[in-house]
């Protein structure tokens, strides 16, 4: 069997989750509000929650859990979304979107450990 490169394995899960990304995010995307980044951040909080419960490593945790999940989700857009929407006037919303991503996510993968619990 020919071992694979992890920079390979990461390359190409990153490819994959940056294409998916892209999709996902501009199907939600609104125009005051960054749902886009928002979506994006909170499903890839939940599948690296359940790669990591579910004990996944090796090969397969560097093409999804670095590679994959790594380019699908993305703090620069989140933290650019939040400082625009502030310094449009839209202060409740940027808080909303602070808060509202951190909280989300971090019950995504609550959800992703109760998942892997009862499989």
């Amino acid at each position: 069997m020919v071992a694979i490169e992890p920079a390979h394995l990461v390359g190409t899960g990153g490819a994959i989750g940056a294409v998916c990304r892209h999709y996902l995010a501009g199907a939600v995307q609104r125009e005051t509000f960054p749902l886009g980044t928002f979506t994006v951040n909170v499903v890839g909080s939940f599948v690296l929650g359940l790669l990591t419960f579910a004990g996944v490593a090796g090969d397969a945790a560097l093409l999804v859990g670095v590679g994959a999940c790594g380019s699908f989700t993305t703090f620069s857009s989140f933290s650019v979304g939040t400082v625009r929407l502030w310094e449009d006037g839209y202060v409740a919303l940027a808080v909303l979107n602070a808060v509202g991503t951190l909280v989300c996510a971090l019950a995504a993968i609550g959800l992703a450990y109760g998942l892997t619990q009862v499989v």
